[in-house]
């Protein structure tokens, strides 16, 4: 039962990130992200009166408040606000690839927060991780044999959302303790809705939020995309986290960026070239070789 959660995760992060990139084309990334943290937060809320009895993280101590909080705002707001523009100006296939960054970034933030070590091993994983990643990014397209074109401005925006979501991961192991994972992403969420509420605020993109909810197009995007994420593939990875090692489902749940090759093929009719599946597949190997 683990491994297969552990995979229901994966391949809830493969439609997540193909939902997201499609509704982000439609309404841009801002409307997608305060719109899957408000439809996330409602599935959550759910899931929580049915296993807690409560729907609202109530019962929190304040060290998980505060830290859970930190995490929210770094990981959710920060992290995802940089990860969802990547999707646009990247795609979701690169932009999934360069987040199996997350994982070895987040042991070398813990080694510097927390003090834990990495072992010759790990660090032969960082070294297959980036560069099976550096393979997809510079390799040439199938078609006419020019170099793909990787934008800056997306490059650097997956890159904070790499970094935002390992120090959010950091801070969510200091804060969550013995509390329960599903309070705890709410209180994560709850911080970065009010994150977001603030920036849009301050930007005054208001509208272009009221005018995303009219297409209807996006908002169903966005729904599937709520639902398979922050709902679906949270409660998968925790009842994974239950019933297998902490190694084995990090290692099968790292396999998403292989999974979103098929469906960015299908869905969005990319090309992938060999090259491209080389650099995927040892970028995954990297993350595997980190956690076994």
């Amino acid at each position: 039962m683990g491994e297969v959660a552990a995979l229901g995760a994966a391949l809830g992060m493969v439609v997540c990130s193909i939902s997201f990139e499609a509704a982000g084309k439609k309404v841009g990334s801002l409307t997608v992200n305060i719109m899957r943290l408000l439809m996330g937060f409602g599935f959550l809320s759910i899931t929580a009166l049915y296993t807690r009895g409560m729907p609202l993280p109530l019962d929190a101590s304040m060290r998980s408040y505060t830290f859970l909080g930190i995490s929210g705002f770094i990981g959710m707001f920060l992290g995802d606000l940089f990860m969802f523009e990547a999707f646009v100006v990247l795609g979701a296939r690169i932009t999934t690839l360069i987040m199996t960054l997350v994982p070895v970034v987040t042991a070398l933030s813990a080694w510097l927060i927390l003090g834990e070590t990495l072992s010759p091993r790990e660090i032969l994983a960082v070294l297959l991780t980036v560069g099976g990643i550096f393979l997809v990014m510079y390799t040439k397209g199938s078609g006419g044999g020019r170099e793909k074109s990787f934008p800056l401005r997306g490059i650097l925006c997956a890159a904070g959302g790499v970094l935002g979501q390992a120090l959010g991961m950091v801070f969510s192991k200091m804060g969550v303790e013995s509390y329960d994972p599903i309070a705890a992403t709410q209180i994560r969420i709850v911080v970065a809705i009010v994150a977001f509420i603030l920036l849009i605020t301050f930007r005054r993109r208001w509208g272009e939020v009221a005018d995303g909810l009219k297409n209807r197009g996006a908002m169903k995007w966005i729904g599937v995309g709520s639902f398979f994420g922050p709902f679906l593939g949270v409660t998968a990875m925790l009842i994974a986290l239950k019933n297998a090692s902490a190694g084995i489902v990090s290692t099968i749940s790292s396999t998403s960026p292989v999974l979103v090759i098929p469906f960015s093929v299908m869905i969005f009719k990319d090309r992938v070239s060999p090259a491209e599946v080389a650099g995927a597949v040892i970028s995954v190997g990297g993350v595997s070789l980190f956690f076994l």
